[in-house]
Formats: C-alpha cells, sequence, structure tokens
C-alpha cells in the first residue's frame, strides 16, 4: 500500500466551497418542476402546504440538534478525560442499545403514533443536555445510549409521519417526492448550521464554553417540545397489536422485495456509518495534518447537491426507472470506496473521493424512501424502517469490537462497507430484472 505523507497542512480551496453553494443555489431554481420553477411554489395549497412548511422547519430544528452532539463529540471526550479505548466503548455502548432497543422502537411508532415518538426525541435530547449541565461526567455512558434511541427515532418517525400526513391529505405522488429529496437536502444544511452554532457557542474555547453548547442544546430541545405539543395533530391509531403483529410478519418474511430493500437500506446506514467514524483518521492517518472543520461543509455540500439530482430522475429530461440509477450510484459509491480502502492517497483525492460519495448518499437517501412508499405499507413502515437498521447497527458493533483490540484495521471496515454497497447494486439489478418481467407479463395481458 503507498501512503503519502504530506508535511504541510492542507485545507480545501475556498473555490470548492462558492462551488458547491452555487451550484446548490442553482439547483432550487432551475429544477424540473411543474409548472413553476420553484419547488416550493408548485405545493399543493391548502393545509398540506402549511404542513409542508411547518414540518419541513421542524425537521431543520431536528437535523440541527443531531448535528450539535456530532461537531465536537471528540473535543467532549477530551473534556472528560477519556481514552481512545473508553471513546471506542461509547460508540458501541451506543450502537449496541440501537441494536437492542431501537430495533423495536419503529413498532411502538407505528402503533402509539409517530407524533409521540418525534416528541420522546426532543424529550431525549432536553435529558441529556439538562443532565450533562447539572451532573455532568457520570451521565455519559447514559447520554451515548438516549442520544443513540434518539437518532434511531430521527431515522424512522419523522418520514413515517411525514408520509401518513400526505397519505391523509390526499396529495400527489409528485408532492411526496420532494418532500423525500428536501428532507436529505434540509437535513445536510442543517448540520453545516450546527457547526456555525456549536463554533458560536465555545467562541474558540472548546475546553472553556462547552457547556454553552448544551445549554444551547437544551433550549433548541425545549422549543422542538413546544412545536410538536402545539398546533400538531394525528389520527387515532386504530390498529391492535396481534394485527400489526400478523401484517407485519406477513410482509416481512414473505415479501422479497422489501427484504432486498431493507438490506440495501442497511447496508447505506452501515457504509455512512462507518465513513462519518473513520473519515477524519484517514485523512490525518500517518502524521498528515489538514483542516478538517473546513472539509466537513465540503461534504455535507456534496450531499446536499446530490439531493437536488433526485427529482430529475421523475420531472426532467433523466427519467429513469429508480432502481436503474440507483445500481449506478451503488456502484459508484462502493468504487469511491473500494479506492479509499486500497490505498490512502494524497489528502486531495481522498476528499474527492469522500466528496463523491456523499453526493451519491443524497441521491440514494430520497431514492429509497421513494422505493418503501412504493413496498412497504404505511401501517408498518416505522417498524420495517427500524428493523433494517439491525443488521448495520450489529456490524458496527462488531467491527468497532474487532477495531478496538486491533483485530483489523480501518481500511478492512471501508472495504466491509464497499462490499456492502455492491450487493445493494445486486438487489436493484433484481429490482430492475423484476420490472422488465412485470413490463412484459402486462403486454401479454
Amino acid at each position: 500500500m503507498g501512503v503519502v505523507i504530506e508535511s504541510e497542512f492542507w485545507e480545501p480551496n475556498q473555490s470548492i466551497c462558492i462551488f458547491l453553494f452555487i451550484f446548490c443555489v442553482l439547483s432550487i431554481f432551475l429544477l424540473p418542476t411543474k409548472p413553476a420553477a420553484n419547488v416550493l411554489d408548485h405545493a399543493p395549497p391548502g393545509a398540506f402546504l402549511r404542513f409542508q412548511r411547518k414540518f419541513l422547519l421542524l425537521y431543520a430544528l431536528s437535523s440541527v440538534m443531531e448535528g450539535l452532539w456530532a461537531v465536537f463529540g471528540e473535543y467532549e471526550f477530551a473534556y472528560y478525560r477519556l481514552s481512545k479505548e473508553q471513546m471506542v466503548t461509547f460508540l458501541s455502548v451506543g450502537y449496541a442499545a440501537s441494536l437492542s432497543i431501537g430495533s423495536f422502537l419503529g413498532m411502538i411508532s407505528d402503533l402509539v403514533g409517530h407524533k409521540k415518538l418525534c416528541l420522546l426525541f426532543y424529550l431525549l435530547h432536553l435529558f441529556v443536555s439538562i443532565s450533562k449541565i447539572v451532573i455532568g461526567t457520570p451521565t455519559i455512558w447514559f447520554t451515548s445510549i438516549f442520544l443513540a434511541l434518539a437518532s434511531s427515532i430521527f431515522f424512522f418517525s419523522f418520514e413515517s409521519w411525514m408520509v401518513i400526513e400526505h397519505d391523509k391529505l390526499g396529495q400527489r405522488q409528485d408532492s411526496l417526492n420532494d418532500m423525500f429529496w428536501l428532507m436529505t437536502f434540509f437535513e445536510s444544511a442543517s448540520f453545516i448550521s450546527s457547526q456555525v452554532l456549536a463554533n458560536y457557542f465555545v467562541d474558540g474555547n472548546v475546553f472553556k464554553n462547552v457547556k454553552s453548547v448544551w445549554s444551547g442544546a437544551s433550549v433548541l430541545a425545549f422549543v422542538g417540545v413546544l412545536f410538536v405539543t402545539r398546533g400538531w395533530k394525528e389520527a387515532r391509531q386504530t390498529a391492535a397489536l396481534k394485527d400489526y403483529h400478523v401484517s407485519l410478519r406477513r410482509h416481512a418474511t414473505s415479501d422479497k422485495r422489501i427484504w432486498m430493500l431493507s438490506w440495501a437500506q442497511a447496508c447505506v446506514h452501515f457504509s455512512v456509518a462507518a465513513f462519518w467514524i473513520l473519515w477524519a483518521p484517514t485523512i490525518v492517518a500517518d502524521g498528515r495534518e489538514a483542516s478538517l472543520g473546513l472539509i466537513y461543509p465540503c461534504l455535507l455540500g456534496s450531499k446536499m447537491l446530490g439531493s437536488t439530482v433526485f427529482p430529475w430522475f421523475f420531472h426532467g429530461p433523466l427519467v429513469i426507472r429508480i432502481e436503474e440509477y440507483l445500481m449506478y450510484a451503488f456502484i459508484l459509491m462502493g468504487l469511491a470506496l473500494s479506492i479509499v480502502a486500497y490505498d490512502y492517497q494524497e489528502i486531495g483525492v481522498l476528499v474527492a473521493l469522500f466528496c463523491l460519495f456523499q453526493a451519491c448518499v443524497g441521491l440514494v437517501l430520497p431514492s429509497l424512501a421513494r422505493m418503501r412508499t412504493m413496498y412497504v405499507p404505511n401501517e408498518i413502515r416505522g417498524g420495517i424502517m427500524s428493523l433494517s437498521l439491525a443488521p448495520a447497527n450489529a456490524a458496527v458493533v462488531l467491527f468497532l469490537f474487532l477495531r478496538s483490540y486491533q483485530y483489523i484495521g480501518n481500511s478492512t471496515i471501508i472495504s466491509f462497507a464497499a462490499l456492502g454497497l455492491f450487493s445493494c447494486a445486486g438487489c436493484m439489478y433484481i429490482f430492475k430484472k423484476w420490472g422488465k418481467q412485470l413490463h412484459q407479463s402486462s403486454h401479454r395481458l
């Protein structure tokens, strides 16, 4: 393996950030919408338009909170004087909680209502923030568990709530497709805002002002609680536990399309988790120095730009079957990670590969959400989504355990993530093959 050790401090060219910003703005105004150019202008009037704007605001607030805890994670570990082994244990505890408890939260969400689980998301963040301010060090392990459960809820409850509300209001499929990519776009933009907000809170001195980040998170969580509880209505859940269990078991065990879709989601979740854990250590490996704070928004900007490609495959001249372009997107993601795993490369090449990976993630996430709408019934959507994360969380816990004992290296973990993405491409190929067979059968009839 060839390793390039750089002696200079590397930082991305400012023109890259300007490029991403300009193209993200242009992508919003040049989207192939019907009939207007602005994506929010063509949304249906009335109740759903109000829900759409309020939901995106709520989702952006949730994304800011999710990103706020991640921005200064390592500095917070240093604040608590945790060793590297303890940091790995901290991450492992969180993913183990997501595996053992989070896998079943989606079913609870389907039964009691997604609004209640979204409220729990904010309450978990509020509890963590207040406990850090009041108690401090003894709560750090509980922090890992509660934040991991909040992240699990963030993955399935907000999307499921939005889809059910969309159907209840009787809106077009086009408006639902727009919501999927807008959620990915707003999530990435909010993560960048989290970085700006965290920098404002710490004011250049992390160890002195880190508690101000917790105070800011508690205020945001309290605002979220008020936002959800006041003025938001949700239809009562009428499905009995027995009927829900029968429906979930029938679809989860007999529908091969749901199997493959869940596997694809699990592989994407694992690859994204491995990416965010290892991207910084990979860049600064072998003593290299780089401005990670400037690279981070470039990665998220690439994800935002990738999400804006999604509407072109439905409204514009690039109309193509969803499983077909997903197949190529998974191949690109797998190739990008394969190159990283094979050779560290110079920092500029690594950043380019990581940006390509994130751009594909921005396209893949709303596309998988669209496929869930096609194949997963709404009444079990949360349960299927939470269960699909179980293999990914189990794999992360396993690899973190092996990594902590030096049984495997970072490149091995990245290689497994790449293999998973190539298997996703295979799943999309099977979807494509089934689609052709169904089309031929309909023509014969």
